[in-house]
């Protein structure tokens, strides 16, 4: 599994793993909500090049994982969303 920091995201589409309740507290701007658990059944609006985040990179690993064997190109943003918003990126909301 490939990991990046929070700034080499720019030119990459960013799709965020966590829960409903977690992405209401505060995600990335312009990133897509997909929680882990509908990776599955919502595989085909996964975009190909996909920073994958979540809170801390764990559960983005996973899925990066999952993408990798099915041939998608997708890396995780190490340190998750808790990184992001303590490197000051850009963000709705406020993680917790």
């Amino acid at each position: 599994m490939r990991e990046i920091t929070p700034a080499e995201t720019a030119d990459r589409p960013i799709v965020d793993v966590r829960e409903q309740h977690e992405w209401e507290a505060g995600h990335a701007v312009d990133a897509l909500h997909i929680p882990m658990s509908e990776i599955v059944e919502r595989l085909d609006e996964v975009p190909d090049g996909a920073a994958v985040i979540c809170r801390s990179g764990a559960r983005s690993g996973q899925v990066v994982a999952f993408l990798e064997q099915r041939g998608m190109d997708a890396v995780s943003v190490a340190g998750g969303t808790l990184r992001w918003a303590a490197e000051g990126r850009p963000m709705v909301g406020t993680v917790a």
